[in-house]
């Protein structure tokens, strides 16, 4: 038995972050009126902290890297074989790792085209036509049950490893670290301070860009001439 490092602290915040961005945009949104306001404002975080993961999965620490977890169907055959030795995400893990964050993703980028046709409008409302604000919004509204149904997913998967495979998921995820019984594995390396303000560089912009930075400023309103 041993103890190596698996999870790096970046890796670790995003994912509690993600938690609580997406479980506050899930509540706000069913309590309406002005707590669409956070809802807006917690929509634009959790783009900023996909696009911070998109960016670290390239530059990160070993098992947080898309080349190191993502893999073809022959390693998900042999895992399910019980033929495959790793830490990190496991193969069938791997596909629920990017089918969260695509979901997520297309449900945060379909949210700043959306509007509610009363007194909200995402931030980038004015990038499309209003036909287009529909056929979004529609898309928005749609994907959320689908994320109620990934999310429910990804727990009763989490606790069946924890408890009945006694594989606990939750502690390396909080701590870094996990034992293992295979020696040949080693501890995560890379991500270092280079890597991680080019992440936070790429979720800066994706976040400016989400806010509207992009867009031509509006119209000035016309003048009163006080007929």
């Amino acid at each position: 038995m041993k103890t190596i490092r698996v999870w790096d602290l970046p890796t670790r915040l995003f994912h509690w972050l993600l938690v609580v961005t997406v479980s506050g945009a899930l509540i706000s949104v069913k309590l309406g009126g002005t707590w669409m306001v956070w809802h807006e404002r917690l929509g634009l975080a959790t783009v900023a902290l996909l696009s911070f993961r998109l960016a670290w999965g390239l530059v990160g620490s070993t098992y947080a890297r898309f080349q190191q977890f993502v893999r073809g169907p022959r390693t998900v055959l042999a895992y399910m074989r019980g033929q495959w030795r790793g830490v990190g995400h496991n193969p069938v893990g791997a596909l629920s790792v990017v089918a969260m964050l695509g979901l997520l993703g297309f449900q945060a980028v379909t949210g700043l085209f959306a509007t509610d046709a009363i007194a909200f409008n995402g931030p980038l409302y004015r990038a499309v036509s209003s036909s287009w604000n529909d056929t979004i919004t529609s898309w928005h509204k749609r994907t959320e049950w689908y994320i109620y149904a990934l999310i429910a997913l990804h727990i009763v998967m989490v606790f069946f490893y924890t408890l009945v495979k006694k594989d606990n998921l939750i502690k390396p995820m909080i701590t870094g670290q996990k034992t293992v019984t295979d020696k040949t594995l080693v501890g995560r390396k890379g991500g270092g301070l280079p890597a991680l303000v080019i992440a936070l560089a790429i979720a800066a912009f994706a976040l400016w860009a989400a806010n509207g930075g992009l867009l031509a400023p509006p119209p000035p309103p016309a003048p009163d001439l006080g007929w």
